[in-house]
């Protein structure tokens, strides 16, 4: 089963970037998780939120 929180060495891994980014990365998508009512935990993400911002799983921003 996979994890539900996506960490640091997963996100530099994924999109090939160094450590520090990631965490950069990580906080900007959690900074926007609790602007909308979400707990968040430093140096981790929720893996859908992960990919549906870079990837853009189909829905359109609005």
């Amino acid at each position: 089963m996979e994890n539900k929180f996506i960490r640091v060495d997963d996100v530099a891994k994924e999109l090939d970037i160094s450590k520090p980014h990631a965490y950069k990365i990580i906080r900007m998508l959690n900074d926007e998780l609790q602007a909308k009512g979400f707990i968040t935990i430093a140096g981790r993400v929720n893996r859908q939120y992960f990919n549906e911002r870079l990837y853009e799983t189909g829905k359109e921003r609005g």
